[in-house]
This record gives structure tokens, sequence and C-alpha cells, in this order.
């Protein structure tokens, strides 16, 4: 396995914005110069109830609703209310990494050294992380680069355990006619997407996705983010036993490269595009090791 710890000290010690730092003015003009349809393709799935999770780990989407529309005139009344006014409201838990989400830098750690020189003590609070929250990533507009492997194996999917190597990236950007560039956010689609929803168990149990070779070669070209139709990003279960969750590792903790999980692509892919202005703006919920997302593709 690899061993390979990016040098932070371009963006300074204690840097909390990682890969951030690429989204320059120019960068993101560029990526808005691509749009020629007006056409906004989601890029996100639905959060709902038994939406699939890795369970303990992962807590379940729940949300109940208040209401003074329905069976609400005593409570109205009580508010001092004439009129028939009604409203909803409700209260929602659940996991920031369920559904659609994007991972902070804080998510993960190396021993008890996170991203950017920052340790776990300093970090890791009661009520939160006191660094590296979700609440320091960026608003994410840049070019996105899309890259289909769901069929390298003559299928409509990779298979779970699949990994998909730096040889497997170079070949599909060959495809694509793309030369990754500093400041993208590569979107990788294997077709596991498909069971999200269709097949929980499924969709959880395993995985295709990068290997930590890719991962390195990825990174390695200034991407700011990675994102994969599945749960993880990387291939599950690993190239290596015992070896838990490289890729998340190297991005997260030695890159500052921020992972998008549970992705959609299937648009994209259909029609055949391979770039696109990429817009991404997570929630800034103070000391959360991620968010829930809507990105969009605007063409």
């Amino acid at each position: 396995m690899s061993n390979c710890i990016h040098d932070h000290s371009r963006w300074g010690a204690g840097d909390q914005l990682g890969a951030g730092h690429l989204l320059t003015p120019e960068r993101v003009l560029a990526a808005l110069a691509l749009v020629r349809q007006g056409r906004i393709v989601d890029m996100d799935q639905v959060i709902e109830t038994d939406a699939p999770r890795i369970a303990p780990v992962q807590q379940p989407y729940v949300i109940n609703t208040s209401s003074t529309s329905r069976n609400g005139i005593k409570r109205r009344a009580a508010l001092g209310a004439t009129n028939e006014v009604g409203s909803n409201l409700e209260r929602i838990e659940m996991t920031v990494h369920v559904g659609t989400h994007v991972d902070a830098l804080g998510h993960f750690s190396r021993g008890d050294q996170l991203y950017g020189g920052h340790s776990a003590e300093d970090v890791v609070g009661d009520w939160g992380l006191e660094k590296l929250g979700i609440e320091q990533a960026p608003a994410f507009i840049t070019r996105g680069v899309c890259v289909d492997v769901s069929g390298l194996d003559g299928g409509d999917y990779l298979e779970a355990g699949r990994a998909v190597g730096r040889d497997d990236v170079e070949r599909a950007l060959d495809a694509a006619g793309v030369e990754p560039m500093a400041g993208d956010i590569f979107c990788l689609h294997t077709g596991w997407g498909r069971f999200f929803m269709t097949d929980n168990a499924k969709y959880v149990a395993g995985e295709p996705g990068l290997d930590l070779a890719a991962a390195e070669w990825l990174t390695a070209r200034d991407v700011v983010a990675i994102g994969v139709d599945n749960m993880a990003v990387e291939v599950l279960p690993g190239t290596e036993p015992g070896i838990m969750m490289p890729v998340h590792q190297h991005c997260l903790v030695d890159a500052g490269v921020y992972l998008i999980e549970n992705l959609v692509m299937d648009a994209l892919v259909r029609d055949g595009v391979s770039t696109f202005c990429f817009i991404m703006l997570p929630v800034k919920f103070k000391g959360a090791t991620g968010s829930p997302v809507r990105p969009v593709a605007l063409l």
C-alpha cells in the first residue's frame, strides 16, 4: 500500500479549506462559460425513509410532522388566530452521510492526525468538530468531468469488489477525450447507483470503486473533489486485507480533497456529457462531518 502523504505547505499549517483553494474566480468563470443550453441535470438521490445506509454507524432518515393544517382549530385559536391559517413543520433526524452528500475534511483521520496537521484532540469535540467541519468547505462551482466505466467488464455495471485502477481511469478519460485540470470535480459512473432504493442490501454490502493508486493519480492532478455512484467512493471490500478505507484517508487526510457519495450520473452518461459546469453548495452545519447536497450539472 502506498504511504503517500501530500505536502500541505502551499496552503499553510493549520489549513481547513484544502483543495477548495483551487476554486479560483478564473476557474469559476471558466466553468460558467461551459453553459450553452441552460439545462439543469440533477445529480442527487432523494433522501427518504429507508434510504440505504451502513448500520449501525449511519443513522436512518426519520421525519416527524407537526401540523395546524389538519385538525388544528384549537391550536390556531390558542395562538390567537381568527382566520383559517395552517402550517406544517417537521423535525428531521439523520446522519449527514445518508443520501447524496459530501464529506468534510474532518471526517477521517490517520491515527490521531487529520488534514492540515490538526490533531484529533484539537478537532473532535463533544458537540461536533471544533475544526475541519463542513462549514469550512467552499461553495463548489467548477468544471465537472464525468467518465463511465460501467461497461468495463461487459455488463451494465461493475460488480462489488471490482477495483477501478489508474489505467481504467486513464483509458476512460481518453475515451471521453478529456484531460483532468486543476480544480475539476471528477465523477466516476460505475453503474452501481441502480441499486439505490431498489436493492439496498446489495447496495451497502460492497461496491465497485476507486483503488488507492487511482485516487492518488487524481489528487496529484489537483482535482478538488471526487464523486462516485456508490456509498464510499472507494472499492469495497478493499484490495488489501486488513487495510480499511485507504482512499478516504488519502483524499481527506493527506490531500484535502473532498469526497461526494451516492452521486447520480445516469442522464449525463446517457447523453454522452463528459464536461459540464458543476454546482454544489454544502449546508453549513457547524461541526458536522459532512452535508447532504443537491449537486447539479448546468449544461
